[in-house]
């Protein structure tokens, strides 16, 4: 197999050195020459150049100076700097910058140059080769989001047909007659949940955040009623004081907390006779503190560091296993954070700090 052709640009004031370097690499790479930064320009707008060598010394700008100017409307070409003497400050800060590849200085040694191309080189395709790769995994994982999207939508229809049989069996008073009523529905409700949770995932990854006035004492409320019908034994006992208007994601913030309190809901202890989930939300200029706290099973220590993993499940067995995940994932969005405190005799308490985005 032949070599790639390594492009290379070099730019120097000095018509010797260009006519030096052209000869001494001409026949290992395709060489592109220049005589001012303008020049070199030039050359950059016309050609793909994996390699730029600039003289540190030229008489309209330095080699450090065109380096900057490039960097952002030519990120690509890798770049060395060639130097007749040592101007630490501007080595050291373009480096810090990542403005240069590698320096050598003048006369420079045809072998160490040499090699220097070639490694300038593996790092330009290394670079080209992880964009195209990270490219093509995006691309993967937006048509696998899609497709998962798309499953979800259209298992919800047969799903519905089905909860809507077991609806109009007890409507016909037929639904304690037969045992396989009861599992058909809550093997049904089950599933509802999961793509739910599917669903919630995908728009949480794909949304871009959508700032509006958000009213709590109107918003909590709405969700306790959404999700407290699955167990109307849970008393919900909720303080809102919010005196400034909050700006923020409305539909993050609604996952974040229909999760919250839907798993308030679920992990309660079934021995317990005053089942009760405390809300608390407190509103200033820069953000909303909501404490949401239960007196349910609670969640051991050993697990308190794993439940924000996803797919993560206790030995209870509840839930998907998405649902914090779900959570911690919405609040990175908008820069929120969460900590939690919890035990088997009192319960468990999540506090989430959300920025009030003005």
């Amino acid at each position: 197999m032949n070599a790639p052709t390594v492009r290379v640009l070099y730019i120097d004031d000095e018509e010797n050195n260009l006519h030096a370097f052209k000869a001494s690499f001409r026949r290992q790479y395709e060489i592109y020459i220049a005589n001012s930064a303008a020049e070199g320009l030039k050359i950059l707008q016309n050609v793909s150049v994996h390699v730029v060598i600039a003289d540190q010394k030229m008489p309209q700008t330095t080699g450090v100076e065109f380096f900057k100017n490039i960097a952002e409307t030519y990120p690509d070409p890798v770049r060395i700097l060639l130097t007749g003497y040592t101007d630490i400050e501007a080595l050291a800060d373009a480096i810090n910058h990542g403005d240069i590849y590698r320096y050598i200085t003048k006369p420079w040694n045809d072998l160490e140059l040499h090699n220097s191309i070639k490694n300038a080189y593996d790092a330009y395709k290394t670079k080209i080769d992880l964009r195209n790769k990270i490219a093509e995994l995006e691309k993967t994982n937006n048509e696998l989001n899609r497709f998962i999207y798309s499953i979800s939508h259209e298992l919800r229809a047969p799903l519905v047909s089905t909860l809507g049989i077991v609806n109009v069996v007890k409507l016909e008073g037929l639904f304690d007659e037969n045992e396989y009523w009861r599992l058909i529905e809550t093997c049904s409700n089950k599933l509802d949940y999961y793509i739910q949770k599917t669903l919630q995932y995908y728009k949480n990854n794909k949304n871009i955040s959508e700032i509006t006035p958000i009213d709590f004492s109107k918003v909590v409320p709405e969700l306790i009623e959404l999700y407290s019908y699955v167990d109307k034994e849970t008393n919900f006992h909720v303080d809102i004081k919010q005196e400034e208007t909050f700006y923020g994601d409305a539909f993050r913030i609604e996952v974040i907390l229909g999760n919250l309190i839907s798993n308030a809901i679920a992990y309660q202890k079934e021995s317990e006779e005053n089942k009760k989930v405390n809300i608390t939300v407190s509103v200033n200029r820069s953000s909303a503190e909501i404490t949401i706290s239960d007196n349910g099973m609670g969640i051991l220590n050993e697990h308190l560091e794993k439940i924000f993993t996803q797919f993560f499940k206790s030995k209870t067995n509840h839930g998907s296993g998405l649902g914090l995940f779900i959570v911690k994932e919405a609040l990175n969005k908008i820069d929120g954070k969460i900590s939690v405190s919890s035990d088997t005799t009192d319960g468990t308490t999540f506090i989430i700090t959300i920025p009030n985005v003005k």
